[in-house]
């Protein structure tokens, strides 16, 4: 992977996440001096109202590994297909939580999370490499070269995968081959986060990605035509470091909408056809993905505060500050609550109707990165350590 002078910077920061697992994510809070500037919350007593129980488990390789990591599994059909850091990648009955199948990627370094679709299963290394596996049997189908380390989850449908690489670019691969279709480039700003937000299939037959620069961009799936563009952040403040923007959360498709949000930014809505905005929130910063509920949106901010928002307006319902400072993940919707993941591996379930913490357990010691997932009332986790795991809220 080569880096161009305007990253190093960049490179810098991202050597300096990888040692640090409980580290708040925060760019503009790591350089205060020998104290710890922003120490996370102590978790306070709850009354409990709902208990998980764990239904099944799997060990998926050394999960996200030494590194700054983030392999988020996906759903497909009844499987799940989760990888390791070291290369392990395997499929999971999601009922019984049975083994489908493994396949041990030797001497590879997987950075991007797990992608699913046209009968493939899709991931991504370090090596700037993109290794396409058969659904039904684990074996490795092609192998193609993009431009840098991808480290989002890919996506993939019957025509084409498509993958967006930490320099700022977005390629599409034929499924079958894997032989590049087409490539956007976007403008890489001095100085970003480490991480892509996952490009998305639209019913337009477009792919819209967001970037490091504060925009998102709707391309043509077929052919990669540019179609339209948008910008979710506008960079403020004299030095580098305070011009972040970078649109890192999972876009969400909402119909005739896709929903965005970015770093020291805002949270929009966008028509899918046109671009034009339907609605925004300002100051809304954020660098995880959202999730909807009982008429709600839901987004996680820079500092780890849980925020309810009511849907088409700037009404803020709730807002919980109980999990500062805690690097919690996405939030995920599952049945009348709020989940979310911390660094030191608990799950907190907060009621959707107030926000208050109503549920909670460690499932990984080592803590949990990777976004949870919700499957038929059920929450999966993915720990750090690599327990791939399904839990029933009771």
């Amino acid at each position: 992977m080569k880096f161009i002078p305007r990253t190093l910077s960049l490179l810098t920061l991202s050597l300096f996440l990888s040692g640090c697992a409980g580290v708040n994510l925060n760019p503009l809070q790591w350089f205060g001096g020998d104290e710890e500037v922003n120490p996370p919350a102590e978790l306070i007593e709850i009354s409990s109202e709902v208990r998980l129980s764990r239904i099944w488990s799997v060990d998926v390789g050394n999960g996200q590994g030494d590194n700054y990591t983030e392999i988020t599994p996906v759903i497909e059909g009844n499987r799940i297909y989760a990888a390791s850091e070291n290369g392990s990648v395997l499929a999971v009955d999601l009922d019984s939580g049975d083994v489908v199948w493994r396949n041990r990627l030797d001497d590879l370094q997987l950075t991007g999370g797990v992608g699913a679709g046209g009968g493939l299963v899709v991931v991504g290394s370090r090596d700037a490499e993109v290794l396409a596996l058969d659904q039904t049997t684990g074996d490795i189908v092609w192998v193609s070269e993009v431009t840098s380390e991808v480290v989002s989850q890919p996506i993939a449908n019957d025509d084409i995968v498509v993958v967006q690489t930490v320099d700022d670019k977005v390629a599409a691969l034929n499924t079958d081959g894997g032989e590049r279709r087409w490539i956007y480039e976007s403008t890489q700003p001095p100085l970003t986060l480490r991480g892509t937000s996952r490009p998305i299939f639209t019913p337009a037959d477009t792919v819209v990605a967001g970037f490091s620069n504060g925009t998102l961009v709707s391309v043509s799936a077929s052919d990669g035509v540019w179609r339209w563009e948008e910008r979710v952040a506008v960079p403020e403040g004299r030095y580098d470091i305070d011009r972040v923007i970078d649109i890192d959360g999972d876009l969400v498709l909402d119909g005739d909408r896709i929903l965005a949000s970015s770093y020291q930014g805002n949270l929009i809505a966008l028509d899918v056809v046109t671009g034009r905005i339907v609605w925004g929130l300002q100051d809304a910063s954020s660098y995880h993905g959202l999730t909807q509920g009982f008429g709600n949106l839901y987004y996680c901010s820079d500092k780890s505060h849980v925020v309810a928002v009511r849907d088409n307006s700037e009404d803020t319902i709730w807002t919980n500050e109980d999990l500062q400072y805690r690097a919690i993940t996405a939030p995920t919707a599952i049945n009348n609550y709020i989940a979310v993941a911390d660094f030191e591996g608990y799950v907190h379930l907060l009621s959707q109707i107030d926000g208050r913490i109503v549920g909670r357990a460690q499932v990984d010691s080592g803590g949990v990165r990777a976004n949870l997932l919700a499957y038929q009332g059920r929450l999966i986790t993915y720990g750090n350590s690599g327990t791939l795991a399904a839990y029933s809220l009771q």
